[in-house]
């Protein structure tokens, strides 16, 4: 194991550059040391310079990338931003790892995926640090292992997203299309789109309903309805918004031989059947039918269950995920989140617009071009920000 730390250039110094930065300097990430910071606000720039007296501050961050200063890069800045701010930085042999989401269209991230297979001797990951939370890790190999069987249907309640109107009103960018890109799908919910489909697979197609500027004074969607087709007649439904001031967090996967219940993304029932569930209901007669109806029914004749819970301490997902990335590129330790898988949950996003749009049924492989079409009909409406191509 390489005692060198990687110099990492910190883009933008938000919530969370700064966050980064506060997890290497109190030691959370061992195997990096932030050589530099660029941020375009001079307040900001002061505060770097006051916090940090040995980093080097830029106003620019190209300029920062041919300093010398840095051989990798975290972006935290708009999402519109991600794919041009990776390739600029790959151009100049400095490794990448990209805020969530990887862009906004999947047009401009297949473009940065592209480019990155390119340079395949430099390091691109992204930050989907819920990869790093041990519960869902486990759900992951308990999942890929069969021990549930196949999927039949999946459940997504997200709804701990509440936001007030002054969270929206201190920004002319935010929950915009020409700006942000979108609503709760775009900001808050990119990690659970991920988690969703990296455990249960990519759906083959999406129908959605979504409300824009339903309870919000904002023009992006703040309630979404979504039911995904998997194929085989496997479904599943995502819901999330950001009104619901005491949100839930239920996720359910229910297999043809058990099932996984998570709350809060913090404990998981899983129900392992002891034979699959058609063969169960194919051996039970109607005398077996009415005990179970009058109560007379022992669960153990047919299932086991396990609960899991993980502690997951706060900063240690990210913090993982930085030192997972400086791991790979000192001694080429496997990416928990490879860069390159950023366009999944940009594509799902995408599809649901696009349904919720249209009122139609979308497949994952929906034409790119109208996709962005739409969009920049939002963003021509809003009269801010220039269109997209």
């Amino acid at each position: 194991m390489s005692s060198r730390k990687v110099r990492l250039g910190i883009v933008g110094f938000g919530a969370q550059g700064s966050s980064y930065a506060k997890f290497i300097a109190d030691g959370l990430v061992t195997n990096i040391e932030v050589t530099a910071i660029a941020d375009t606000d001079p307040a900001k720039r002061e505060a770097i310079a006051a916090a940090y007296p040995d980093v080097a501050v830029f106003d620019d961050y190209v300029t920062m990338l041919e300093s010398g200063v840095v051989e990798a890069v975290v972006t935290t800045v708009p999402h519109y931003l991600h794919p041009q701010m990776g390739i600029q930085a790959l151009e100049r042999g400095i490794h990448v790892l990209l805020e969530k989401p990887a862009g906004v269209y999947t047009k401009q991230v297949k473009e940065l995926n592209g480019f990155a297979k390119t340079k395949p001797e430099l390091t691109f990951a992204i930050m989907f640090n819920q990869r790093n939370n041990p519960l869902y890790r486990r759900l992951k190999e308990i999942v890929d292992a069969g021990e549930i069987g196949a999927i039949r249907r999946t459940n997504w309640i997200i709804t701990t997203w509440w936001r007030p109107q002054g969270y929206y009103d201190q920004s002319e960018w935010r929950a915009t299309w020409g700006g942000e890109g979108g609503g709760v799908l775009v900001n808050q919910a990119p990690h659970q789109l991920d988690l969703w489909q990296w455990i249960c697979g990519v759906p083959k197609s999406v129908f959605a309903k979504a409300a824009f500027g339903f309870r919000r004074n904002i023009a992006v969607e703040d309630e979404v309805t979504a039911l995904v087709d998997y194929g085989d007649g496997a479904t599943g439904v995502f819901v999330t918004a950001t009104h619901d001031i005491a949100g839930t967090d239920r996720f359910e996967i229910l297999g043809d031989a058990g099932k996984i219940v998570v709350e809060d993304s913090k404990t998981a029932v899983v129900t392992r059947l002891n034979r699959p569930e058609r063969e169960i209901s194919e051996g039970m007669g109607m005398d077996d039918v009415r005990r179970m109806f009058r109560g007379d029914f022992n669960p153990a004749d047919f299932y086991t269950q396990e609960t899991l819970e993980f502690d997951s301490v706060w900063g240690g997902q990210h913090s993982g995920v930085l030192e997972n990335f400086a791991a790979n590129i000192l001694d080429g330790t496997p990416l928990l989140a490879p860069g390159t898988d950023g366009i999944i949950g940009v594509r799902l996003a995408n599809a649901i617009h696009l349904s919720a749009w249209t009122g139609k049924e979308v497949p994952l492989d929906f034409d790119e071009d109208e996709y962005l079409a739409e969009l920049n009909k939002r963003i021509a409406d809003e009269g801010k920000f220039p269109q997209r191509s």
